[in-house]
């Protein structure tokens, strides 16, 4: 187990290497820094000295060190666009960012698992058929006009929720929510099901393939001549056995999440880190975009290890052949 893990987090660091390598490049190659931060009436021997502060006279290697360096210590640089620190307006968007794709991503899991049981144990149901066609919309319909159709409907004609912004919010020092305000709580309800719901019936179209594949193994033919209950079998063996999959999805599109809320972020006007980068691409802000990237691959990275050690968990079979390997 232990030799599994510390496996892993070689690939991860392996993974931050390559991605900060791809980030360096686009920090350094994408216009000149200089460029972006002074004015025309910036005189030579300033541009000079500037240039000299960041360290872009120094050969590249050492440039790469200290770009490494300073973003494992959390200096991601300033920002050209807004003259502060990146590392600061990425926490100040942080909360609202991860509390619309967790919202997004239990929606996903506490509505597709069901549902997806539910197709596979009554196929013929008009239920179980209006849940397909649910998914299969869900699919289909990209994310800006699922959001675009929901402002229309509950926002613009019946005027239930708000079409934009994150609400009042609540001050926790370093961190800010909306879950402990009515407006909070409103404001999330839209852009949640917008981001969850192409998650929710990916998930629920893989559990329901899975379960009707599980259905038809020998074990739970043995368990049905046992005399088990339904319940059990379902719940008991024939659910259980559909985990593995479900995790390895439900963890890359959490990550997947995060990292592509930008468009429903942009759509409802989410205080996010989506939208931070939207601003950053349309003012060429490198150290924004460079961080932005940085992050996002470093979620994906602790996503998926998580993901690799609950499979050792959930499977004891992976920790045996590991063992034997």
């Amino acid at each position: 187990m232990l030799a599994f893990v510390i496996r892993r987090l070689v690939q991860s660091v392996v993974v931050m290497l390559v991605v900060s390598l791809i980030a360096f490049v686009m920090f350094r190659f994408v216009g000149d820094p200089v460029d972006q931060m002074v004015g025309l009436e910036t005189t030579l021997e300033e541009r000079a000295k500037l240039r000299e502060q960041l360290g872009l006279n120094d050969p590249l290697p050492v440039q790469f060190w200290n770009f490494v360096s300073k973003a494992a210590q959390g200096d991601l640089g300033i920002s050209y666009q807004f003259k502060r620190p990146v590392a600061v307006l990425l926490s100040e968007r942080l909360p609202a960012t991860l509390e619309l794709s967790f919202v997004s991503a239990l929606f996903a899991l506490l509505a597709g698992i069901p549902m997806g049981v539910y197709t596979a144990l009554r196929r013929e149901s008009f239920l179980s058929k209006l849940f397909l066609t649910v998914s299969l919309i869900g699919i289909s319909l990209p994310t800006f006009l699922i959001g675009i159709l929901l402002i229309f409907i509950f926002s613009v004609n019946l005027q239930w929720l708000p079409s934009f912004g994150r609400g009042q919010v609540v001050d926790l020092g370093w961190w800010t929510t909306g879950f402990l305000t009515v407006s909070g709580l409103k404001a999330l309800i839209l852009p949640s099901i917008t981001l969850g719901l192409f998650q929710m019936t990916l998930i629920m179209r893989l559990v329901r393939s899975e379960m009707l594949e599980v259905l038809r193994t020998d074990y739970i033919k043995f368990a049905r001549a046992r005399g088990l209950k339904d319940r059990a079998i379902h719940f008991g063996h024939a659910l259980k056995n559909t985990l593995i999959p479900v995790i390895t999805i439900t963890g890359l599109q959490l990550g997947s999440i995060i990292a592509f809320a930008i468009i429903t972020e942009t759509v409802f006007q989410w205080p996010g880190m989506g939208l931070l980068f939207l601003q950053a691409v349309q003012n060429v802000d490198i150290p924004i975009m460079s961080a932005y990237l940085l992050l996002i691959a470093f979620l994906f990275v602790a996503i998926n290890l998580i993901v690799d050690l609950l499979y050792v968990v959930v499977d004891p079979r992976i920790r045996i052949g590991g063992a034997e390997a």
